[in-house]
């Protein structure tokens, strides 16, 4: 992708008043394209009218407005079911890698309605959160109903909390799933579980949990407890959840099955699958880089002894020692976690029923991880063009239908979301598969990938011709079927 900071601003001035505007027609002309759902592969003229795919022929449409793809696939926009970054700078980053819908299901928010309110008309992807177990718990023991102070610090402090590492009483759980379910009702997508990052819940509180959430019939998106905290077996952990669900009927969607279980990630397929095949409606997901992330301040770090030197300040590229470590813990921030192999990596990436989801960390305070920005690009570029360790439409199915699909019984929304097909919203990605490759390094998070041609959020344009479109917010809430209005 050709861009840069300087041509961002530049870009602005002359695109954003001119063929951006939302033209009553937009026909995309001559492209390769891919729908995973229907297996279509060919090239073909798709027309958008308000907002949705109005026709898919092999004749050219008489439009108000066009797009050349020829030579470019056109598929699905990425549904990005884990994006910790909700904001317009790492939206920007996201688009550029052709994500179109950015949730929040992993560690989710509280309060739900608040977090709504905040993206209103300031969006330019799709977005939606779960209801967050990390920090409703937090506020139930603060014993607080709103969040009156800066919504993003109160969510950060959940993670560093004394409460998350200290048991909570009956009335405490009680009130937490309380506001876990209220949040449902203002349109939650789930329940969302950090068991990592609070590891003072038992095990009979999180069995609690997941089954207000089967109650509710809402999906549970989960960072499983740590292996430490389990003897060390890393296979404890998936056991305790897929247990859980088993016996509540919950419906289960296990994040980042690479960083959650290293080299342990075959046999935990494994389980996944035969859970799956035994009537659990479960999901897993990975991204495809060998080092993870998280907030250096939270509990995944409490009584660290491991080598340093795996950890990297993500804000100065440093590899950290015992005093640094402690200097920046005491600070807050992210840092980098270096370690797993990229055989299992790619393995994992190459799995067609793993899900695609990038976990990345926003980017509104400066450098991060690269899986923010160049998540989608590197499967895309790297393991399907350069290595080939899966097919074009496996990835591309990895990254729209499946997450659609995960989405569909909660949020009817999905349903027109992560096809390219008559109806569907037209929510668009457009790239160059001969091109398309991630630039984000762990030294330089902050390179938009190349190769993305086009991007479409509800056709209107949010990347054209390479470059971003400054000044449209076309991205939509995505609710949960719970919520009241």
């Amino acid at each position: 992708m050709r861009i840069n900071s300087l041509r961002l601003l530049v870009a602005a001035a002359l695109m954003a008043n001119t063929v951006h505007a939302i033209a009553d027609t937009l026909a995309i002309i001559g492209g390769r394209v891919m729908d995973p759902e229907s297996g279509l592969d060919a090239i073909r003229h798709v027309l958008i009218e308000d907002g949705r795919i109005a026709d898919i022929s092999e004749s050219v449409p008489d439009a108000d407005r066009t797009i050349d793809a020829k030579g470019l696939v056109v598929a699905p926009g990425f549904i990005d079911l884990h994006a910790h970054g909700q904001d317009l700078p790492s939206n920007r980053f996201q688009a550029a890698d052709g994500v179109t819908t950015a949730l929040e299901l992993e560690i989710g928010t509280w309060p739900i309605q608040r977090f709504y309110e905040m993206r209103r008309g300031k969006a330019l992807l799709n977005y939606g959160s779960t209801v967050s177990h990390v920090v409703a718990r937090h506020a139930a023991v603060q014993g607080r109903e709103d969040v009156t102070t800066d919504f993003m610090s109160y969510f950060q402090s959940a993670f560093g909390a004394p409460s998350a590492r200290e048991p909570i009483t009956e009335a405490e759980l009680s009130y937490a799933l309380e506001l876990m379910r209220e949040g449902m009702r203002q349109g939650a997508l789930g329940f969302g579980f950090g068991i990592t990052y609070t590891p003072g819940a038992s095990h009979g509180e999180i069995y609690q949990a997941f089954a207000t959430a089967a109650e509710l019939e809402a999906p549970v998106f989960v960072h499983m407890r740590g292996a430490n905290r389990m003897g060390g077996d890393l296979l404890a952990p998936i056991q305790e959840v897929i247990t859980n669900a088993l016996a509540t009927g919950a419906s289960l969607h296990i994040v980042h099955l690479n960083s959650s279980t290293d080299e342990s990630a075959r046999p935990a397929l494994a389980m996944i699958r035969g859970a799956r095949a035994a009537g659990l409606d479960i999901t897993t997901e990975s991204y495809p880089y060998t080092a993870g992330s998280t907030l250096i301040e939270s509990a995944l770090f409490d009584n660290w002894q491991s080598d340093y030197g795996r950890l990297q300040w993500a804000a100065t590229g440093e590899r950290l020692t015992k005093e640094t470590f402690e200097k920046y813990r005491a600070e807050g921030g992210a840092v980098i976690i270096h370690g797993r192999s990229e055989a299992t990596n790619a393995w994992l990436v190459s799995q067609p029923d793993v899900i695609v989801a990038s976990d990345g960390i926003s980017f509104a305070q400066g450098a991060s991880h690269p899986r923010g920005a160049g998540t989608y690009a590197k499967v895309l570029g790297h393991y399907v063009r350069e290595t080939q360790a899966l097919d074009l439409m496996t990835a591309l199915a990895k990254m729209t239908i499946l997450p659609a699909r995960r989405l569909e019984a909660i949020a009817p929304a999905m349903q027109r979301k992560g096809r390219v097909q008559v109806g569907a919203d037209a929510d668009l990605t457009i790239f160059d598969p001969d091109e398309i490759i991630d630039k984000a390094t762990y030294l330089d998070s902050m390179q938009f990938s190349e190769g993305i041609e086009h991007v479409l959020v509800n056709g209107v344009a949010v990347v054209s011709e390479g470059d971003l479109v400054e000044g449209v917010y076309p991205g939509q809430p995505v609710f949960g079927r719970l919520k009241m209005d």
